[in-house]
Formats: structure tokens, sequence, C-alpha cells
């Protein structure tokens, strides 16, 4: 992104954080690409008959965001920390209203590494892993949080530990714990 326009996005991303109704409407078109990659990264681990596509994951996200007046954030990495939840909430609720079966039977499938999404071979039911990253949530919060970023979020370290305020290495240690708490309570 050229400076001048990455300039645009953060001063529109601040004011909207700030609860400037017009600064979300005009902030669209410059978080959309960075929208419809998480998107297009989430769903290529989705089964491939799967009837929501990248497009419509990252609209919707968005419109929730519009739709959400008591939100607020602080920065770029809020804002997608912010995106890659409301991306969690709408692949879970499309599992459910699908009446996905708790175990096979049709399950939505999804990979929990984040490492190369488009190549890795999915391995996590998606209500599953839902009801997983709740109770590692009652346990571990942060845990939790660095999971929703860096698997739902596509959030590198960096991006991640500016999203939470903390450092990369505390991101790291909260991504290893974490992922080897879900492998064991996943049985994976």
């Amino acid at each position: 992104m050229p400076d001048d326009v990455r300039s645009q996005a953060t001063t529109l991303l601040d004011r909207a954080g700030t609860g400037d109704p017009g600064a979300l409407t005009d902030l669209f078109p410059f978080v959309y690409d960075e929208l419809r990659r998480m998107a297009a990264g989430l769903m290529a681990r989705e089964r491939a008959s799967h009837t929501l596509q990248p497009t419509a994951l990252a609209h919707e996200a968005y419109v929730r965001l519009v739709d959400e007046s008591r939100l607020r954030w602080q920065g770029r990495p809020q804002f997608f920390a912010l995106v890659a939840r409301a991306m969690r909430r709408i692949l879970v609720e499309h599992a459910r209203a699908r009446g996905a079966a708790k175990r096979g039977g049709g399950a939505q499938r999804v990979a929990l590494d984040v490492a190369d999404p488009r190549a890795t071979p999915p391995e996590l039911d998606v209500l599953d892993l839902e009801e997983a990253l709740v109770e590692l949530a009652a346990v571990d919060p942060r845990g939790a949080m660095v999971v929703e970023l860096r698997y739902f979020g596509g959030m590198g370290t960096a991006d991640a530990a500016a999203a939470l305020g903390i450092s990369p290495r505390s991101v790291e240690e909260d991504w290893s714990m974490a992922r080897a708490w879900l492998k064991v309570r996943l049985g994976r």
C-alpha cells in the first residue's frame, strides 16, 4: 500500500475507532483487499462445497462492524482483531445453521496451523474448534485471543502483539501453549 493511501487509511481507522460513522463508510475501499485476503485464507480451509464465498465473508464481517455502533478500537491491529472475531462468528453461525453434526457427518473441517492455510489439509471441525476456544478462553483468555488473531485473522506475530498490546515473544509463547492445549483438548 503506498504511503499516502496507508496514511489515509490510518486516519480513517482512527476516526472510525472513535465512533465516526462516516469514517467507517469511507474506510471500506482502503481495507477491502486485506479483508478479502483474510476471508480467502479462512475459506481455503473449508470444504470445497461451502456455500459461503470469501467476498461474502469479507462483506458480512465489515457490515457487522459498521452495524456495531459501540465498537471502539485503537489503530489498525485492533481493527483487524475485531474483523477476525467477526469472521469467526460468521463461520460458526454458518456451520450451526447448516446443522453440522457434532462429530463427522458432514461437519465443516478446518486446520489449526496458519503457516500456509491453502496448503494445510483440513483437520478440525469448526464447531469443535469454537467449543474448544470458549473453554480455552475460560482458562487462558489471552491464549484464546492469540489463536483467534493468528487463525481467524491470519495475523503474524508482530500484528497480533500490536493488537493485544504485548510483546511478540509473549504472542509466540501464548500461541505455543494454546496450540498444545487445543491439540490435547481436540484429541489431535
